[in-house]
């Protein structure tokens, strides 16, 4: 049988099946079940996959074009769909965090991410090893376990200095790094940076937020790298030679 069928047959048929049953509501019996041609109709060639809707086929055909027609208007970056263009801005150019840690309070831009943060208070660990009782918190660790481990999987290698990643993130990041692609703009200034962490950390500067504090003398600093050198310092001014032994108290 043939399957070419024709947006105008279908929305015929689609119509006397209202007909139909509107006459013989007892029955309920449908002439013609169109759903297996609109299926066939929404097929892709290049894999092919198929959908019930033309939208959704014609979403999915970007993942084999590349066509990425939604571009973020805040820096140069361009998604192949809108809500991956509205999560872009939510977690990149956005500074809203409505999703709270039950345990400590921080605050999160999405539930996912707060989700995966619980992790470090509960000490939960969801990815188990397929071939040793090995089990991880993150999914990268267990990744780099396969590979390290059991020689599973593939190392993703920078052809400009071989260094070599377990996670195509990096890997992605690295190579930006290498390019000089710096897609995260900073909204008070017109600097731009690698990664968003590198673009949290700049725009401490114009906020004025000093969020880490010494835990001996109460002097807050903007990075924690800061609070780091300077609570070892202090320690010692306070007659804590080994930072350990403070740490104990």
């Amino acid at each position: 049988m043939c399957w070419q069928y024709t947006s105008e047959v279908i929305q015929g048929i689609n119509h006397l099946n209202v007909l139909f049953v509107a006459n013989d509501s007892q029955h309920q019996v449908s002439l013609l079940d169109t759903t297996e041609f609109t299926v066939e109709r929404n097929r892709t060639n290049v894999c092919g996959k198929a959908f019930s809707e033309s939208g959704r086929l014609n979403r999915h055909m970007r993942v084999h074009t590349g066509d990425k027609p939604y571009k973020c208007s805040l820096c140069n970056k361009s998604f192949s769909t809108s809500s991956h263009l509205q999560r872009h801005v939510r977690c990149v150019h956005s500074n809203r965090r409505p999703y709270q840690c039950p345990y400590c309070m921080k605050m999160f831009k999405t539930n996912c991410k707060v989700r995966r943060h619980v992790r470090v208070h509960t000490g939960a660990k969801p990815h188990s090893c397929r071939h040793c009782s090995d089990r991880f918190m993150w999914l990268d660790q267990l990744k780099r376990h396969l590979l390290e481990s059991h020689n599973e999987g593939t190392w993703l290698t920078c052809n400009i200095c071989q260094k070599k990643f377990s996670v195509s993130r990096d890997f992605k990041l690295h190579v930006q790094r290498h390019e000089g692609v710096k897609p995260y703009v900073c909204s008070e200034c017109p600097k731009c940076f690698h990664t968003s962490s590198d673009l949290k950390c700049h725009q401490l500067v114009h906020s004025g937020i000093k969020c880490f504090a010494c835990g001996l003398c109460a002097v807050s600093f903007r990075y924690k790298r800061n609070v780091l050198r300077h609570f070892t310092r202090c320690a010692y001014n306070l007659g804590f030679s080994d930072i350990c032994s403070y740490a104990a108290l």
